[in-house]
């Protein structure tokens, strides 16, 4: 039997540690990407009052209800009514009021004759008119009053996240600010005497460090605060003094130095509970991804210590790490979307081991997209640049000996 834990098993111990970081009331425009704790309630009827779909005329629909080119109806203009205008002037038989889209329909008008449907159209409205087509109804080209949501409807549930739509949604209810999860604050480490800032002269040994700038960017896109990221050599004194430094953060994410090497600087520092806190470190049944540390830090900051290689930090970070960040948030869905696509290729698959192969869809059949594996390399987990092709992950079962083409895979969406 295997020693290795299921993602499933990591996973639970890992929601089962989060707590919520408390709510935070903001404005519209600053709780953009942030999620809502507390349920949007409509503080006008949507719309607010009954108004016109189209650009014409407001009508009484039994002079025009016999309207046609053949005969057309005659009316006499008596107003002209601009969005914006809270004049209601009384429209009587054989009378139009010419309006424009978004304005109020006077009390006495049941429809509207958009312009197409006379003989002069807009160049000859403020007079007498000729209707020449009928309108479908009474209510023909009128948007009622409250017909999207009333005053005190929901508008958005509590677990939201505040895109551009929903903050316009909000918006057009007349809500004006809104109860939201304070963002988690995050700070990211990488580890690694190897690693130098991109853009140095390398010298041989050293590659440049590119793990943060992943975490960071996958950091902020869950709405969480990064409040700081920053990369440490191999030198245990150097990571516990960061560590002690930052206490504020709730959430602490390092690459690196968590496997079963000679200098394994998280594993030195946080591998018993006297140092740090209390964090576990486990293998987990992935490919990539499977040493894997978490816990909490002394101060109360959860930790987690994922691998060092680019690819299976990033796995790690859709696996774990983004779900803790949702939910942290009281996000109603921690994953991402998935799909079932046909294999355009064949690849191996890791004996055991749940496979996550960064992958790229081919749309060019809409009826029919495939997946394939981003890279010639797959799964690779020191594949940095490879990531760069990479919108999904195809996430293959651990029983799975190997994919063929045309085999059906799960494939995780990416954005």
């Amino acid at each position: 039997m295997s020693a290795l834990r299921t993602v499933e098993e990591h996973l639970d111990d890992v929601l089962a540690a989060v707590v919520p970081t408390g709510t935070i009331t903001l404005s519209l425009a600053a709780a953009a990407g942030l999620t809502l704790t507390e349920p949007v309630r409509a503080r006008v009827d949507v719309p607010v009052f009954d108004n016109s779909a189209m650009d014409g005329f407001a009508v009484r629909f039994a002079d025009v209800a016999d309207a046609s080119p053949e005969a057309p109806v005659e009316l006499r203009v008596v107003a002209d009514l601009p969005a914006g205008t809270a004049w209601d002037p009384a429209v009587g038989p054989g009378e139009a009021a010419r309006i424009m889209t978004g304005s109020p329909v006077p009390g006495d008008a049941d429809a509207i004759v958009p312009f197409e449907d006379t003989a002069g159209g807009l160049a000859d409205s403020l007079g007498v008119i000729a209707v020449r087509r009928a309108p479908r109804g009474g209510g023909a080209h009128i948007r009622r009053r409250g017909e999207d949501l009333r005053s005190g409807d929901v508008v958005l549930a509590a677990g939201t996240e505040l895109r551009a739509h929903q903050l316009a949604a909000a918006a057009a209810t007349g809500v004006d600010r809104v109860t939201v999860a304070r963002p988690p604050r995050v700070i990211v480490v990488s580890t690694g005497d190897e690693l130098v800032e991109p853009g140095a002269e390398l010298e041989r040994g050293q590659i440049p460090e590119s793990n943060s700038t992943l975490l960071a960017g996958l950091v902020r896109g869950t709405g969480a605060e990064l409040m700081r990221a920053t990369c440490v050599s191999d030198d245990p004194d150097e990571l516990r003094a960061l560590l002690a430094d930052n206490t504020e953060a709730d959430l602490v994410i390092t690459s690196g130095g968590v496997s079963a090497g000679a200098y394994e600087v998280v594993k030195q520092v946080l591998g018993s509970p006297e140092e740090q806190g209390e964090i576990t470190f486990t293998q987990v049944a992935m490919q990539p991804g499977k040493p894997q540390a978490f816990g909490r830090l002394s101060n109360g900051s959860l930790l987690f210590g994922l691998p060092g290689n680019p690819v299976s930090v990033a796995v790690s970070f859709e696996t774990f790490v983004r779900p803790a960040l949702l939910a942290m948030q009281g996000r109603t869905r921690l994953h991402r979307h998935t799909l079932r696509l046909p294999a355009a290729a064949g690849w191996r698959t890791p004996v055991g081991r749940r496979q996550y192969l960064p992958a790229s869809i081919d749309r060019s059949d809409p009826a029919r997209w495939t997946v394939r594996p981003a890279t010639p390399g797959g799964s690779g987990s020191h594949l940095a640049a490879g990531l760069a092709q990479a919108e999904s992950y195809a996430v293959v079962p651990a029983e799975t000996e190997a994919v063929a083409e045309g085999d059906l895979v799960d494939v995780m969406l990416l954005t």
